[in-house]
């Protein structure tokens, strides 16, 4: 082994190869000359795979990148793993510690990363989407370590050897704190692909990473996130965890018509739109599309009338009198039920609201208000929450038992998300999600292309 061949050190989120050509030249398609310094540079995230590549052949690099430390307190829990997160963490172990693991909602992802930092016993980043998710971790660490957890995000500044932070504070302070962990974890780690999010791991040292979400498919940008936290290690579905970890479910969509005043005016708006799609050969199937439209209506004559039309379209099918007069029922019929109602928008969300005299939560409810909303929800004083999208993801709420889709996108990681929010297990519980269709309108179209997961893989009972 050559003793001081090349020295590594880190810089403001990246690592700084400096010494030996040939160490470079072992890793010269992971670094790249930076003539300014005289030496080699990379996104910090390179970290593990230079070191690695180093050692291989033959080099003892001098260290001076990492300054993360050893994590000596122990998990302190009473809950034992059950067999799928045993699975999840073994087969973790066995890809160095590098991966993402794809479980549902409610079914212990969290706990799965406490197992994670018990194993590795390194400092710890644990990066999440929102300010709801930045809390909920941190009190839960501190009560499973029983240390003190440093928060980046909400108004706080605290960096600790495990520190929770938002995606968007990752970001910002990386280039500062990226050599501090030696374990990063993203949580709803399908955010990360994006072109800033990314940055809060390619910045990052981190040797281990751990990437969790219920749905991580991103399409053409899922080779990112396997390039920053590693490939897909394990995966169970709801379907999988259904009557043991997760609530029994049922999955029931109702095909609901609209009055004929709704159709007439549907109809009018729909055909109006369609043709000037057909005007100017706007066809779906194609990547651009929704751009190309939009680009469209600005110019074109027509442009701003045939928009207009399919706002107002979309907003007939996403609310009709006939929903509303469903969501009644299923919270009348069901008066001890927690029902969460899920919107497409904040204008359905709210209209809901007000004629059913119903609590909303959208991204403009303040934090107090919010907080205030979830907890009237647990206690049961509150029946319904109606929600546009807040609610999809990262807020604990075990005690929900149906869910109604009033609407929706075509995604099928939304579609999933909500589904997941009903289904924590508790005893006697059996989980109920509605989806409440407008029959006879694009959205029969919308509901198909969100139900192509195995969850909804079984005959779903329809009306």
């Amino acid at each position: 082994m050559k003793e001081n061949g090349c020295l590594l050190r880190f810089d403001e989120g990246t690592v700084v190869l400096e010494g030996s050509s040939g160490a470079a030249a072992l890793v010269s398609d992971l670094v790249k000359d930076d003539p300014r310094i005289g030496a080699w540079r990379a996104e910090a995230y390179r970290y593990e795979a230079i070191m690695r590549r180093l050692y291989a052949g033959g080099f003892r690099p001098d260290d001076r990148a990492r300054n993360y430390t050893v994590f000596g307190a122990p998990l302190r829990t009473k809950f034992k793993p059950m067999p799928h997160q045993s699975a999840a963490l073994s087969a973790w172990l066995a890809a160095k510690c590098r991966g993402i693991v794809a479980m549902p909602t409610g079914s212990g992802k969290t706990f799965l990363a406490f197992l994670a930092i018990a194993a590795v016993r390194r400092s710890t980043l644990v990066v999440v989407p929102t300010i709801d998710l930045l809390h909920q971790w941190a009190s839960q660490l501190e009560r499973a370590f029983e240390v003190p957890v440093g928060m980046l995000g909400g108004g706080s500044s605290d960096v600790r050897q495990i520190t929770v932070s938002t995606y968007d504070s990752a970001v910002l302070r990386m280039p500062q704190i990226g050599d501090r962990f030696g374990l990063a974890i993203y949580d709803e780690c399908h955010h990360l692909p994006g072109e800033v999010n990314r940055l809060s791991a390619s910045l990052c040292l981190a040797p281990y990473r751990l990437g969790l979400s219920a749905t991580p498919d991103t399409g053409d940008t899922f080779p990112v996130m396997c390039d920053l936290l590693g490939p897909p290690v394990y995966r169970t579905e709801i379907n999988e965890l259904e009557g043991g970890v997760l609530s029994p479910y049922r999955t029931i969509r109702l095909r609901l018509g609209l009055t004929p005043e709704e159709t007439a005016e549907y109809n009018a708006a729909h055909t109006k739109y369609v043709a000037f799609l057909r005007a100017n050969n706007i066809q779906f199937q194609n990547s651009s599309a929704w751009s190309d439209f939009i680009a469209l209506c600005a110019r074109r004559p027509g442009g701003r009338e045939a928009y207009q039309a399919y706002l107002r379209q979309r907003a007939i099918a996403r609310c009709g009198s006939a929903k509303l007069r469903e969501v009644w029922r299923i919270i009348r019929e069901n008066p001890s039920a927690r029902t969460i109602v899920f919107t497409a928008d904040n204008d359905t969300a709210y209209r809901i609201g007000e004629m059913l005299c119903l609590p909303v939560l959208t991204h403009k409810t303040r934090a107090a208000e919010r907080k205030d909303f979830l907890e009237k929800f647990r206690q049961g004083d509150y029946p319904a929450l109606v929600t546009s999208k807040v609610l999809n993801e990262g807020v604990d709420v075990p005690e929900a038992n149906i869910g109604i889709v009033v609407s929706g996108s075509g995604c099928t990681r939304e579609h999933v998300q909500r589904l997941g929010r009903i289904l924590r297990r508790a005893e006697g519980k059996e989980a109920v999600l509605y989806e409440l269709v407008s029959d006879g309108t694009t959205e029969m179209n919308v509901s198909d292309r969100r139900r192509q997961n195995s969850a909804y893989s079984r005959r779903p009972r329809k009306c």
